[in-house]
């Protein structure tokens, strides 16, 4: 049950994020709007208590659910792609150390972060991609739930790096508030702060130009995937990806996905 509580947590940790220099002015002011503070508490998930780590990763993912993805068949792909990387995480070492969440691209909560062992696998009854494609809006939104998680942990002491992927197939449609530049003005912080990673995929739909998208999103061309339209590709694409979850985890320092 969400109370005035839970809106004034997340509220206090992007203040506090903006108090320690790891915040804008301008991007706290997008993210601080009662709505936004409300999706952004139902990812944050597990409490501290929750937590045995000295040190976390949270991994992040953000797979497509607009009509499109099912549209061009491969709803399976994206569907197989988000499992494959939580389970190569789960094979790694540092497994007990990583924190994942999952949100849809419309909004809809798969997984707050939570310990990696206890993350839903994407399935043919959670996940029916039959929607539109709020990409900066929703960016916004799984951004500030990365940094108001990071905080929290922060604040407890703990030493936390995050690792986030966008997916799409398309441009964005029917975002309201955000616009590339709020989401590029948030990543800037983030980059900033040299412990958090943004990466994208944008999977071909034959006419997006997915790299400008997301570098007007202030994504680093090194961070952006760009599978063709094949299953194939694009699980290719994901494998990718999960490998720069995995080596983060282990601490490694990553410049790009072709480290």
């Amino acid at each position: 049950m969400k109370n005035d509580d839970d809106d004034n947590k997340v509220k206090k940790l992007l203040e506090d994020a903006h108090d320690q220099g790891a915040l804008s002015a301008k991007s706290l002011k997008m993210l601080d709007v009662v709505d936004v503070g409300a999706q952004i508490q139902a990812g944050l998930g597990c409490t501290i208590d929750d937590v045995g780590s000295s040190e976390v990763v949270l991994v992040t993912m953000m797979p497509d659910d607009s009509q499109s993805i099912a549209q061009a068949g491969n709803t399976d792909a994206v569907r197989d792609g988000h499992n494959f990387v939580l389970e190569a995480l789960g094979g790694s070492k540092q497994s007990g150390e990583v924190l994942a969440h999952t949100r849809y691209l419309n909004g809809f909560v798969l997984t707050p972060y939570t310990a990696l062992e206890h993350a839903v696998p994407m399935t043919g009854v959670n996940y029916k991609p039959n929607l539109g494609t709020p990409l900066y809006d929703q960016a916004c939104v799984v951004l500030g739930t990365v940094i108001a998680k990071a905080q929290e942990l922060a604040q407890a002491g703990i030493a936390v790096r995050t690792v986030t992927l966008i997916i799409t197939d398309g441009g964005d449609y029917g975002s309201t508030r955000a616009k590339p530049g709020d989401v590029k003005a948030i990543i800037d912080d983030m980059l900033a702060q040299e412990n958090h990673i943004v990466a994208a995929m944008g999977i071909s739909d034959g006419s997006t130009d997915f790299k400008s998208v997301f570098r007007s999103m202030g994504i680093p061309d090194r961070w952006i995937l760009t599978p063709g339209n094949s299953a194939s590709e694009i699980r290719r694409a994901f494998a990718v990806f999960s490998q720069s979850a995995v080596k983060a985890s282990q601490g490694a320092q990553l410049g790009g996905f072709s480290n």
